[in-house]
């Protein structure tokens, strides 16, 4: 467990170690897996990647550098997290898509999926506008914290307890920054 070092922001959140759950070689090796699975689920077809921000972006950045289908790159932001740990349970969305999606297919590239409530919204949204086909890929795929029906189409890992930051996720818009995905550990 490594102590959190000093940064501008984080003087303000509860007192805490980080403990490294995903290396950066870990993550970088299971990209790339699932960089060629997608490829090869949609080699020759017409294919929109979608970046859900903030979050996602590393693991985007990185997966889709290994698809060989040569798909059209989007954005879109949700929010459902406030300044805390915990889910608002409100999903908001802040900002759409500019790429047709009627009849290409599609896969949403997350960070993580937890209680799945942002993603049944986004999945529902997406699925209205004409999709081929609709997937999700997701860096951390909290299967056992589902509250709704989710599939992880292309899940990266699977995590069971503990708030996690770094590699795009983050607490307070802290840590997004660190290469590896770490554990929140608070101390007593």
């Amino acid at each position: 467990m490594s102590p959190v070092r000093p940064a501008c922001g984080r003087e303000a959140l509860d007192p805490h170690d980080l403990k490294t759950v995903l290396s950066a070689e870990q993550i970088a090796r299971r990209t790339a897996e699932l960089g060629a699975e997608i490829s090869a689920r949609y080699a020759g077809e017409p294919l929109v990647a979608v970046c859900v921000l903030k979050g996602a972006f590393p693991f985007f950045a990185d997966l889709v550098r290994h698809l060989t289908c040569a798909p059209e790159l989007d954005f879109l932001q949700l929010a459902s997290y406030g300044t805390g740990t915990c889910s608002s349970g409100r999903v908001v969305f802040r900002k759409d898509m500019d790429v047709p999606v009627d009849g290409k297919h599609v896969l949403v590239v997350e960070d993580i999926v937890d209680s799945g409530r942002s993603m049944e919204y986004l999945m529902g949204v997406l699925g209205n506008r004409g999709p081929k086909s609709l997937a999700l890929a997701a860096l951390i795929d909290k299967r056992e914290r589902r509250e709704v029906p989710v599939t992880v189409d292309f899940p990266g890992f699977t995590l069971n307890e503990g708030f996690v930051v770094g590699y795009g996720l983050d607490w307070a818009e802290q840590y997004r920054e660190l290469p590896y995905v770490a554990e929140v550990v608070f101390r007593s």
